[in-house]
């Protein structure tokens, strides 16, 4: 009988955290040019989450093509439209409450192309 090839591929290692898929280096000294992370097809994804913040709600608004200071700059119009606080963590901001509503019609305006994900 043949020895079938294992299917399964190292995705973490305690010594080097994430690996990258298509050279199997760590991720900081992938030489593939793969990527991990968000798709960045220039649709701007908005998702309601409540996971890890003890049930209170947050909108996350990803897929934004800026730079850092202009995803600040946009955070905080954001905040102000809506009325409440906020962050930006790896890229991704963060509304406060379920405002998913408001914000699909102001990042239209904006010229966005926008949908919504998740449930």
């Amino acid at each position: 009988m043949k020895a079938e090839k294992s299917k399964s591929t190292l995705v973490y290692s305690t010594e080097s955290g994430s690996i990258c898929p298509g050279c199997g280096e760590a991720v900081a000294g992938c030489c593939c040019g793969k990527k991990q992370g968000l798709p960045q097809d220039g649709i701007v994804r908005l998702m309601r989450e409540t996971k890890g913040r003890k049930g209170k709600g947050v909108t996350l608004i990803n897929g934004l093509p800026l730079d850092a200071a202009a995803l600040k700059k946009l955070a905080r119009s954001l905040k102000q439209k809506c009325g409440c606080g906020g962050s930006i963590k790896k890229g991704v901001i963060e509304i406060q409450g379920d405002h998913r509503d408001l914000l699909e019609k102001e990042l239209t305006e904006l010229g966005y192309r926008v949908k919504r994900a998740g449930g």
